[in-house]
């Protein structure tokens, strides 16, 4: 029910046709401006090629509706045929029907194969040319619509992978573009995000001689809003971390900063350590990442020690381990991208799997480890990456 004042709006009404008419005959030109202004067309009306051809480099029409013989030509219908090609190459969404008294199958099905939508012979049925015309006015609007909606998805698409790209320059210059000498130790790392860019961090922060931080993260999800939120926790953690800070002490002071600015259903992992070069001891706290192996003498170590993931309890304490580092020991920091690397069936590649390959070739030097690593990784998944995979190789000398 509609009260005093609600108003019944129309959809617009489409914008009034414009028509090119083409022939060299003043009477036909004059008996269809007539038929069309009369069926609310907007004509413009020209007698040779060359003027058909002017007319569409510099206007927009809806439709032209052309004869096939000219002064030149007046029976072949060769001249508009070549008419017709010109004009798709100027707009091949432009629809053209063919208005002519020189009439044969084979010059109909030439002038539809270049290009012409419809083929109408004089003298020719008001009525039907007028049907004609409207339906391919309406045919070829709806065409050009869907150029524009591709064109402009295309256009789109082209600015999102350039940002992407971007993106993924922007990340990879925010990781460590070289490693720090470590007395000691060698480390090797591999860094795999599953999309352009992705949610995984790992740094190698010098503070000193002696005092060396190690890190590794992970934030749930893959993507770029993963990488948004893991820069911010870069940001946070290397504004904190210096050798006067211990590993719980970091932890508690990026979760509590990543509380106020994760969103719900967010969270990150995070295994920080600070190595002591002079004493080879180990300092760490795991935030709830998956805890990294030491391989010494056939035995694995996990390094669990730590508290819950960053980023949900604003106010959480973090436990701190400590690990007396030995010559040949192994030390592996990974990502879930990693283990959880998976076949096309669904099996994972899984820790225990990863273990076996660390016991079994431990010796190796870091970073021919760590190419082992990632090509058993990559052979078992096929190199379908569903996950972000990060990979740091610690040697002790």
């Amino acid at each position: 029910m509609h009260t005093p004042n609600s108003r019944i709006t129309s959809p617009p009404a489409p914008p009034m046709p414009r028509a090119l008419i083409a022939d060299d005959q003043p009477d036909i030109l004059t008996a269809l401006r007539i038929l069309l202004r009369n069926a609310g067309y907007e004509i413009t009306a020209v007698t040779s090629p060359a003027e058909v051809l002017k007319a569409i480099e510099t206007g927009s029409f809806d439709l032209v509706l052309m004869d096939l013989n000219y002064a030149r030509d007046t029976t072949s219908g060769q001249e508009g045929l070549d008419l017709i090609t010109s004009i798709r190459t100027l707009d091949s969404s432009l629809p053209i029907v063919v208005l002519t008294a020189w009439g044969s199958v084979e010059l109909a099905v030439e002038a539809m194969h270049r290009g012409g939508r419809d083929f109408v012979l004089k003298p020719w049925d008001n009525k039907q040319l007028l049907k004609s015309l409207n339906t391919q006015i309406e045919l070829g609007r709806k065409k050009r619509e869907r150029r524009l909606i591709e064109a402009e998805s295309r256009s789109e698409s082209h600015k999102l992978h350039q940002e992407l790209e971007e993106s993924q320059q922007i990340q990879a210059a925010l990781m460590p573009k070289a490693l720090p000498h470590v007395d000691g130790i060698d480390i090797a790392i591999a860094w795999k995000p599953a999309r352009t860019v992705g949610g995984d961090y790992f740094d190698v922060l010098k503070f000193s001689d002696r005092h060396t931080g190690l890190c590794i993260a992970d934030v749930a999800g893959k993507g770029m809003p993963a990488a948004l939120l893991m820069s911010n926790v870069q940001a946070v953690l290397k504004s904190h971390a210096s050798d006067a800070v211990s590993p719980g002490e970091l932890c508690a002071r990026v979760n509590h900063v990543m509380c106020d600015n994760i969103v719900s259903h967010r969270f990150i992992t995070c295994f920080y350590a600070v190595l002591d070069s002079q004493t080879n001891r180990l300092a760490y706290t795991n935030a709830g990442h998956c805890p990294p192996v030491l391989i010494r003498d056939g035995m694995c170590l996990r390094l669990q020690e730590g508290g819950p993931v960053l980023g949900i309890f604003p106010d959480q304490g973090y436990m701190q381990g400590e690990i007396q580092l030995q010559s040949g020991d192994c030390l592996v920091f990974f990502t879930d991208g990693v283990t959880e690397a998976r076949t096309a069936a669904g099996r994972e590649f899984g820790e225990s799997r990863l273990v076996e390959l660390l016991i079994d070739q431990h010796q190796l030097p870091a970073a021919e480890l760590k190419d082992r690593i990632m090509e058993a990784v990559n052979e078992f998944s096929d190199g379908e990456a569903y996950d972000d995979a990060t990979l740091m190789v610690i040697k002790v000398r």
